[in-house]
């Protein structure tokens, strides 16, 4: 879709059970306002819509840890994303929440609307089910390893170290989190999304761009990891996947299905469709206001194919948004598809992987409160550092440094010096100028005015910005921002007005409206990124702040055109600092407390992690530990954590997988001794017959090591 009438984007509903952190923010947030509001400067029709996602387990168990209802937990979460989300300037048209009745009612009609077309399929099935508690467990109250990358705390819906979707029973060695006991298996039913029925043409539609036989989107547009990863879905096929639970929070299904009793919708049926809710309390809210504007307005922006759909998320959710809605959205008929979902990888911290566990994390609620009045430092910093194509990193120390070197340096030395000299010497207005000048001395060679050149070029770079944001290339983006900044900064350099004054006015006059001209084009062109910065830049330029309202289209017309930003004779006002420098000691606080954070957390988990239910002897008498040693060792390809390793048990050879690769690399463990668990049943794990497990201790960052015997035990001894 080349030109469509209308956008509606959307960001990840983030989840009401926990903190927001710069990850959060650099993932699904942030790019999709800078998205936005540049749409919006451009004239076009935009809707952004978002939300708190407040059904599933993990929301039920967060209120059971706390002793509380789910409905406090999730009143005190949503308050805090939608504060933190305005202080930090996010745009949306509307933040709705998903236990609200709205939206209640809209995921019921449409799980009803699917189960009247019989796009369903009931199936009775064997999950697991606590019996210490009487319960059915969902998904996220199952953990165990991750039979894709070995990650020892995956859920039973998704492992959140590769991100891949799971199903409880793909789990090794699962356990319930309610009680850490071992979950066994009961027959209950649910209704199932065949998604195997759909591979076709999620085939044609994610890989070619087409749907139902027409052009729908150019897959070029999209990010290669989410191409890869659903490629990766499609060629492994796909299954069946469950659109009810067990549960007693969340989306009822509705009264009238037979057998719906104590039946909820699954969250990620529940979650998505929270996107249309939102759009249609968007409508609701304003035909409330405007009586030119209908309640069905939402329509527009769903169920017309000249309105483009956009999901801003995580890696980690790439799955649910090419996959599974696009299937829930194409089973109900009416509804248009995503043309982009241009997913972010993750943010690391400091060299670690940012953790809420272990409280490793800038979390946003207390970056707003110890930095007001930066949040433009850290909506630039994160899309400097934004995790595009690849993780990226947050440091303390590189905050600093760009907002040190970049904000303050640069841009707000540049729009400063403009401004004070412009009040130094016009009192403040804009100067007349003789456009027959030439900073170059070609003045009398015929060539173009130095304003026609200046303002072309100006525009030439703006139009490079503007392709970046139109390609979601936010980063390159930004940093062609900073460009235009540094060329302003060595404009003046190289000019020298404040020497120049006294001898040459007249050049001062072209040198300084120049200045202007560019501070101008500055104030709207930072607009989606630092929108706080541009509403100062705004008002020292005496100009009206921006609305969002073509501002930026109108822009280039202009210098298209060759003509002023800011008309000759017009009146700036005082300068103010943009930004002001952070201090060395202000950053080692933030480390500080970063690091204490992080140590009472890991001693708080270290005292309380509660032991398993004891067992009987003949429970462990039951496991054959031999030892062994590794004598081969590769990466198994397509994974981050998983090895194939060789270990010789004295006995005989084994072939094991094991998810270690992370603190082990397979060229410096070969030799190593072991400890293997040699009577587990083979499970095979991409496609390698993996035959026994190597034991290892996790400490409380996660660090895996061998538990090894001693060098000068034989192998295939038994350990007990």
């Amino acid at each position: 879709m080349i030109h469509p009438e209308r956008y509606l984007v959307t960001s990840a509903l983030p989840y009401a059970n926990g903190p927001l952190h710069v990850g959060h923010l650099s993932g699904a947030y942030l790019p999709a306002d800078v998205y936005v509001r540049f749409l919006r400067i451009m004239g076009k029709d935009v809707v952004f819509v978002c939300g708190s996602d407040e059904h599933g387990a993990a929301i039920t168990l967060k209120a059971r840890k706390e002793g509380v209802s789910p409905k406090e937990i999730i009143d005190k979460y949503h308050t805090q994303f939608k504060d933190s989300f305005e202080k930090i300037g996010l745009s949306f048209d509307v933040y709705h929440r998903t236990s609200e009745e709205l939206h209640h009612e809209t995921s019921a009609a449409f799980f009803k609307n699917l189960y009247e077309q019989d796009k369903f399929k009931k199936i009775e099935s064997e999950q697991y089910y606590d019996e210490s508690i009487s319960q059915f467990l969902a998904d996220r109250y199952i953990k165990g390893e991750c039979p894709k990358c070995g990650y020892a705390e995956a859920y039973g819906d998704q492992c959140e170290s590769c991100g891949s979707s799971l199903s409880p029973t793909d789990l090794i060695n699962p356990v319930s989190v309610i009680s850490g006991n071992s979950p066994v298996l009961k027959k209950t039913f649910h209704w199932y999304l065949p998604l195997d029925e759909h591979e076709d043409w999620l085939r044609e539609y994610i890989l070619k761009g087409e749907l139902d036989g027409k052009e729908h989107h150019d897959p070029k547009d999209w990010k290669n990891h989410v191409i890869g990863q659903c490629k990766s879905w499609l060629d492994g096929g796909l299954e069946a996947r469950a659109m009810t639970r067990d549960l007693d929070w969340g989306v009822d299904v509705p009264k009238d299905i037979p057998e719906a009793d104590g039946k909820k919708l699954y969250v990620w049926l529940d979650a998505p469709i929270g996107y249309i809710s939102a759009t249609r309390q968007w409508a609701i809210d304003r035909a409330k206001s405007n009586p030119d504007f209908s309640e069905d307005d939402w329509k527009k922006y769903w169920m017309d194919d000249q309105s483009a759909l956009i999901h801003f998320i995580g890696k980690d959710n790439i799955v649910f948004h090419c996959l599974i809605f696009p299937v829930i959205l194409k089973s109900h008929g009416d509804y248009v598809l995503p043309v982009d979902v241009p997913a972010n990888q993750f943010m690391n911290l400091e060299g670690q992987k940012i953790s809420t566990s272990r409280n490793w994390a800038v979390w946003l609620k207390d970056f707003l409160e110890r930095w007001e009045g930066n949040e433009d430092s850290l909506r630039y910093y994160c899309i400097k550092n934004m995790p595009e194509q690849k993780d990226s990193e947050f440091t303390w120390k590189g905050f600093q440094e760009a907002h040190n070197n970049e904000l303050v340096n640069n841009l707000a030395n540049f729009v400063n010096r403009v401004i004070v000299l412009t009040n130094k010497y016009y009192n403040g207005v804009v100067p007349e100028f003789d456009e027959d000048i030439s900073l170059e001395g070609n003045d009398d060679m015929g060539m173009p005015s130095y304003h026609e050149t200046e303002m072309m070029d100006l525009f030439d770079r703006l139009d490079q910005m503007c392709q970046s944001i139109r390609n979601k290339e936010l980063r390159a983006a930004l940093k062609q921002i900073m460009e235009i900044s540094s060329y302003g900064n060595q404009f003046l350099q190289n000019h020298q007005p404040w020497k120049l004054q006294k001898e040459d006015p007249d050049t001062v006059k072209v040198v300084m409206n120049m200045g202007l001209q560019i501070v101008a084009a500055l104030s709207v062109a930072i607009y989606p990124f630092l929108p706080f910065s541009s509403a100062k830049m705004r008002q020292m330029l005496n100009m009206p702040e921006l609305k969002g309202e073509a501002e930026f289209l109108d822009l280039l017309d202009h210098l298209c055109e060759g003509d002023h930003l800011l008309d000759v004779g017009h009146k700036i006002s005082q300068a103010e600092h943009l930004f002001s420098r952070i201090s060395d000691d202000a950053i080692e606080r933030e480390i500080e407390l970063l690091k204490k954070g992080n140590e009472l957390e890991a001693e708080a988990g270290s005292e309380f992690i509660p032991l398993k239910e004891n067992i009987e002897f003949e429970g462990f008498a039951g496991l054959d530990l031999r030892t062994g040693t590794i004598i081969a060792a590769e990466k198994v390809p397509k994974t981050d954590k998983l090895l194939k390793l060789e270990v010789d048990l004295g006995f005989e050879k084994r072939t094991i997988v094991s998810g270690i690769a992370e603190y082990h690399p397979a060229d410096k463990i070969v030799g190593q001794k072991v400890t293997v668990v040699a009577n587990l049943a083979p499970k095979k794990l991409r496609g390698i017959m993996s035959n026994g497990m190597i034991l290892m201790a996790e400490d409380q960052n996660g660090r895996l090591e061998f538990v090894a015997p001693p060098s000068d035990f034989e192998n295939g001894h038994q350990v007990r």
